[in-house]
């Protein structure tokens, strides 16, 4: 399946569903505007956003599974945190994120000279039996003032 360079909006999403027998409902529209919004969620986050934003009627666990399908489909990304909690990503790229290990948060660095180095230095290295697909990398950190959170 071929990735998806940018994040689709709400026309380009349709039809990405319907290119994929899936069908356009109101529900994964109003997960996706969501995410939009939110760029890193979990589900709970992206449900407590429809919820406040939005009249679309959903649950939570519809909330995951539209995030997964959409996931599966590459229009997110998933990222795991420390905290073994599942996020989704608008930014399906190569790129760099530093994750806040204290307040949970991922946070996009928009750096393409570090990107390429990382990516060059990798494309000479051979790890036996493995073959590089793709960089993403992920920095932990914390925050240097108590409880102030990246974004």
């Amino acid at each position: 399946m071929a990735r998806i360079k940018k994040t689709p909006d709400t026309k380009a999403l349709s039809s990405l569903l319907r290119d994929r027998g899936m069908r356009v409902t109101a529900q994964r529209i109003a997960v996706h505007e969501a995410m939009c919004e939110l760029v890193h969620a979990s589900a709970d986050q992206v449900y407590e956003y429809v919820i406040k934003h939005s009249t679309t009627s959903l649950t939570l666990s519809s909330v995951y599974n539209i995030l997964s399908q959409m996931a599966r489909i590459g229009v997110y990304r998933q990222r795991l945190s420390r905290d073994n909690k599942l996020y989704f990503d608008v930014d399906v790229s190569s790129n760099i994120h530093l994750y806040d290990t204290h307040n949970h948060e991922f946070r996009d660095i928009t750096d393409d000279s570090l990107r390429q180095d990382i990516a060059g230095y990798l494309r000479h290295k051979r790890f036996r039996g493995y073959r590089i697909d793709d960089v993403d990398v992920l920095i932990l950190c914390h925050p240097t003032r108590k409880n102030k959170p990246l974004n």
